[in-house]
């Protein structure tokens, strides 16, 4: 039976409504973090634990899932993900210690970790070359449209009706996904490919001769890249409050922040299809190390407001652009395989990035320090792109 078609607004909304409701979970996270902190009395290493579990099982879910995908198609590995993540959002709204909410975020860390890559995989192969970055990057965009909703429900709801409310509101829209990505036709790359290889032959092919380079390129630059923005952005409503602003006031500072994630994305689109991946990745990561180090040292409220408004900007754009690129390093039959390894090793940065953040602040460690740390992991990124990267703009897939 063949696979209906699809056009690409249609494609875009449906995987894209779905990485909406996946942001939204990860970015209540870090207001969630902050709310448990007093609510629970946890610890700052505990606090930290909550950000690393949850990238514990998207690094998981991220091989897992990867793997999968490239054996019984993309988007069954979608609906799955899905499905894993909002059953567990839901659940972690009844948890009442700390262990049970770790477990469960295991879960919607597995489900998360494992749509990313599979998402942009079957996205990327089912539109044509000319357009393909730019509709990637589109598709990352619905992710500020997430964290957007993350911060207005993280302000308005939290601090009257309860963290666990957020978390219902939360797990909800992401069953009417799953309703529309029941309409969604697998990749057609796919479904033409030869799949006769097995998993551990696929595993061996990404790092063989041929795409070497490419492989230790993009897991450098997976790795930097999430060990920075985890261990910052989830941490960023706290990290207001250890500049001295009220839990309230620290949500509204990080919600205006988070609107220019928006702009960033969409330059991003414009731009990757014009100067190409490597330029995008390159100048909206050098713009992210600029503005974490500024970000850092900043003292007023003008500068913080002005520092984390480039970081959000800067920061996106290259998110969009990497979730472009990546796909497009391997052929058809290992891609969701060479995605998802690559993603999976970035969540190991990701599970750093914020205990690290944690057991730093026990110590004392100044947050100039810290966010100097993760200047330095971007810059890393930026010479990884620049030296072992090649330009894949309006290259047809293999």
């Amino acid at each position: 039976m063949n696979e209906p078609t699809i056009s690409q607004r249609k494609l875009l909304g449906i995987a894209g409504l779905g990485w909406l409701f996946d942001a939204m979970d990860v970015g209540m996270l870090s207001f969630l973090m902050a709310a448990l902190q007093k609510d629970w009395n946890l610890t700052a290493e505990q606090v930290g634990w909550i950000g690393s579990v949850n990238s514990i099982g998207m690094a998981v879910g991220a091989l897992v899932f990867g793997l999968l995908a490239d054996r019984i198609g993309r988007k069954n590995v979608f609906i799955f993900t899905l499905l894993l993540f909002s059953l567990g959002s839901g659940l972690s709204a009844l948890t009442t210690t700390l262990a049970a909410f770790l477990a469960l975020r295991f879960l919607i860390g597995m489900g998360l970790g494992g749509e990313l890559p599979v998402a942009s995989t079957l996205v990327s192969e089912a539109v044509p070359a000319a357009d393909r970055g730019r509709v990637v990057v589109l598709l990352e965009s619905f992710w500020a449209g997430g964290w957007l909703l993350a911060a207005l429900i993280s302000y308005f709801v939290i601090p009257t009706y309860g963290w666990r409310t957020a978390l219902w509101l939360a797990a909800i829209p992401a069953l009417y996904a799953i309703y529309l990505r029941l309409r969604l036709p697998d990749s057609p790359r796919f479904a033409a490919a030869q799949k006769e290889e097995t998993v551990w032959s696929n595993i061996v092919k990404v790092w063989s001769a041929p795409h070497r380079k490419e492989t230790v390129m993009l897991w450098l630059l997976w790795f930097c890249v999430v060990f920075s923005y985890y261990g910052m952005f989830l941490w960023l409503p706290s990290v207001m409050v250890m500049k001295g602003f009220s839990l309230i006031k620290s949500f509204e500072y990080v919600l205006i922040m988070t609107l220019a994630q928006l702009p960033g994305y969409f330059s991003a689109a414009w731009l990757i299809e014009r100067a190409g991946r490597k330029f995008v990745l390159v100048a909206y990561l050098l713009g992210t190390a600029l503005s974490a180090y500024f970000f850092g040292t900043a003292e007023s409220l003008v500068g913080l407001m002005a520092s984390g408004i480039f970081l959000s900007f800067f920061n996106l754009g290259a998110w969009g652009a990497l979730y472009a690129y990546t796909p497009e390093q391997y052929p058809t039959s290992i891609r969701a395989t060479g995605a998802g390894m690559a993603a999976a090793f970035g969540r190991i940065g990701g599970i750093f990035g914020p205990l690290l953040v944690g057991s730093l602040v026990a110590q004392g460690v100044s947050v100039t320090a810290i966010f100097t740390l993760f200047c330095l992991s971007v810059l890393v990124a930026v010479l990884a792109v620049a030296v072992l990267g090649s330009e894949t703009k309006q290259q047809e897939l293999a």
